[in-house]
């Protein structure tokens, strides 16, 4: 962008941010700006919220984010992505999550929980991952999943959405991108079956067409359905952008309210946008405009906005409706009332020199711990410290997880 482009987006920002966005089930987002799903790994290990938890959310709806969504919680704890995260079912502590509904709904803000299966990149410690197909690389093996195993999805994924709907959260958002276990039936490197769930895109994508019905049916037609999907896996064979385009013309022909356009996976050999260190703009912006122009359905981008020109141009050119950011928000939970104010101001980046693998994301996992704590000015971890509490947290956590659920993992 140039300088002048630059000057003028940035005098009507505040302007272009503050819209409300109408989806289609009559819900409305009181802005374009909103916290996208993050592992904030802050659940007590047995599923559960944590007052920590609870106040995250809590800051980001007093922050002004138009609606914060969780990331993840699991639909079959067999499968689970990390120890923190949250689980649904009849056993869950409906005082824990009546005092998340509560404090993180303020200010019109909108939560939805990211409904989602990890499959193949299930936790190895406190799981026998499954994806739709077998694989056997280096730094990855998992099982293949039955056709019953298959059909019994549509049912989970229904029995969570209508656990949140009843719990009082005003949406729900389908997680079938990063390579979890959608995204691995969207993907032809990964989903190599010859049945009906494998071989074309339609045949890729029938499973989570068959999900988005059965959510559908089970939250009724005014509750907000939102999902999650790649515009590309950023592996040679996996996912393209023709073939991510064709699922969003799918999409387009379901019930869905809100289309998250994001990229790439957490699988050996991946890209690894989560550890990015520099500002490199807009992710998949580009594929935005492209999917814009075959679909009505709302378009949220995720990915890459660390400045406020940058999200206004998104907005102002028509190419998504809704932009959502994670790290800035986790630098300033208060980003969305910022950038919707007249002087606005962006957030300062860390610069990291040479973080270990894995060490950025764990910085901000930790950061969001000191967030939820209201001790984000005393957090003083690196990168390579940062990652050592990460993994000695998740551990203790998986052996509150095993107690909890070790019935449903030896019936796998």
């Amino acid at each position: 962008m140039n300088g002048k482009r630059s000057e003028q987006v940035s005098s009507t920002s505040h302007h272009v941010l503050q819209g409300s966005l109408e989806l289609p089930c009559g819900a409305v987002l009181k802005n374009r700006l909103a916290k996208s799903a993050m592992s904030d790994s802050l659940g007590n290990g047995q599923g559960d919220p944590t007052e920590p938890q609870v106040r995250l959310y809590e800051r980001w709806a007093e922050g002004g984010a138009a609606v914060s969504i969780i990331g993840e919680v699991q639909v079959d704890p067999r499968f689970p992505e990390k120890p923190g995260n949250l689980v649904f079912d009849a056993d869950s502590d409906r005082c824990a999550i009546h005092s998340l509904v509560s404090r993180a709904m303020i200010e019109d803000a909108h939560l939805w929980p990211q409904l989602g299966h990890a499959g193949a990149l299930s936790h190895k410690p406190i799981s026998h991952p499954k994806g739709p197909s077998a694989i056997d690389i280096p730094g990855l093996q998992c099982a293949g999943m039955s056709e019953n195993e298959i059909r019994a999805l549509p049912g989970m994924y229904a029995r969570a959405a209508a656990f949140a709907k009843s719990a009082g959260f005003s949406g729900v958002h389908i997680h079938a991108g990063h390579g979890f276990l959608l995204s691995q039936f969207l993907s032809p490197l990964f989903n190599r079956r010859v049945d009906g769930y494998g071989g074309s895109v339609r045949s890729r994508c029938r499973i989570v067409l068959e999900i988005l019905d059965k959510v559908r049916r089970a939250v009724g037609t005014r509750y907000p359905i939102g999902i999650k999907i790649n515009s590309t896996d950023k592996l040679e064979g996996g996912l393209t952008e023709e073939d991510a385009l064709a699922v969003v013309h799918l999409l387009d022909q379901t019930s869905v309210d809100l289309i998250d356009v994001s990229g790439g996976t957490y699988f050996p050999g991946a890209k690894a946008g989560s550890d990015r260190v520099s500002d490199e703009g807009p992710y998949f912006l580009e594929f935005a405009r492209r999917a814009k122009g075959i679909t009505n359905v709302p378009l949220m981008l995720t990915g890459g906005f660390d400045r406020r020109e940058q999200a206004v141009e998104a907005l102002a050119s028509g190419a998504v409706d809704i932009v959502s950011m994670a790290r800035g928000m986790v630098l300033n939970p208060q980003l969305a009332k910022t950038w919707l104010s007249e002087n606005g101001g962006d957030p300062a980046f860390p610069r990291f020199s040479a973080p270990p693998p894995g060490g950025v994301t764990a910085w901000y996992t930790m950061r969001l711990a000191a967030l939820g704590e209201d001790n984000e000015n005393a957090f003083a971890l690196d990168p390579q410290s940062a990652l050592r509490v990460y993994e000695e947290r998740d551990a203790q956590r998986c052996t509150h997880w095993q107690e909890r659920f070790s019935q449903l993992a030896d019936a796998t």
